[in-house]
């Protein structure tokens, strides 16, 4: 499918996803994020795509935010549609059984910063910068903002960022936990490429698996999550990449998976 504003390139089992608005900082309208819907809706079924990046055009801005020219003037109800629509998307991201990794250019502000918080991993540039500054519009996140956050860094720092609306830079949001880790703005996406290609490289039964059960067991309480991990790690042992992976360890050479 052709997009109006996302690009898409797949190579090595790899898709770099761009937002291509760079003129308003590629904030996130509703024909984008129908068009991400469509796309991680898509990807689940595309054999040729193990691992995919997520980032934004431009040097300035990985996503700004919502586009509040649209945003402004919604009512109550066409409001909470749009915060369930985003909501949506965020959550195929999380929930897809293809890891996802953003490429955070620059800046992830309210709902961009909400959608790399979907992501499965996040890589920032030296020059990234994080936020949720909806309090300073009189509103609160409704993207899953004041939900993620929390999980992430913890209840005292998210609390502070979501009630100040303070902006931090990608080594703060590294050392809280935001980010995996900072790179060179002109290495990001290498770095965040052969990050994809170390994963792509795996066996995707296990890869599919294990994001299953980091997802799903953190909402569960811990005897129920270890449970589901015991599982999923027993369903590995039906697989033609459990037999290969164990079989080329002993034997001391790489293992040929053939994900399956």
């Amino acid at each position: 499918m052709e997009y109006a504003n996302l690009r898409v390139e797949v190579a090595d089992g790899i898709a770099l996803l761009t937002i291509d608005r760079p003129k308003a900082l590629n904030a996130l309208n509703l024909e984008t994020l129908h068009e991400l819907r469509h796309f991680f809706t898509a990807v689940q079924e595309e054999a040729t795509v193990k691992v995919v990046i997520l980032t934004g055009a431009g040097e300035k801005a990985f996503v700004a935010g919502g586009d509040l020219a649209g945003m402004a003037p919604l009512g109550p109800l066409a409001a909470r549609e749009s915060a369930h629509l985003a909501q949506e998307v965020l959550n195929r991201i999380e929930q897809g059984r293809k890891p996802v990794i953003a490429a955070v250019n620059g800046y992830a502000l309210g709902g961009g910063c909400e959608l790399a918080m979907a992501c499965d991993i996040r890589i920032a540039a030296e020059t990234a910068r994080f936020g949720q500054p909806e309090i300073n519009l009189g509103i609160i996140p409704g993207w899953g903002g004041t939900q993620r956050l929390p999980r992430l860094v913890g209840k005292g720092r998210a609390m502070e960022l979501l009630l100040t609306g303070e902006m931090i830079d990608a080594i703060e949001a590294w050392r809280i936990g935001l980010v995996n880790r900072v790179v060179p703005a002109e290495r990001l996406l290498e770095e965040t490429r052969a990050l994809a290609t170390r994963i792509a490289g795996k066996g995707q039964v296990a890869v599919r698996l294990c994001k299953e059960a980091v997802v799903n067991g953190l909402e569960l309480e811990s005897l129920r999550a270890a449970a589901m991990e015991a599982d999923l790690f027993a369903l590995c042992f039906a697989t033609a990449d459990q037999k290969e992976g164990m079989r080329a360890f002993l034997e001391k050479r790489p293992a040929c998976f053939r994900d399956e």
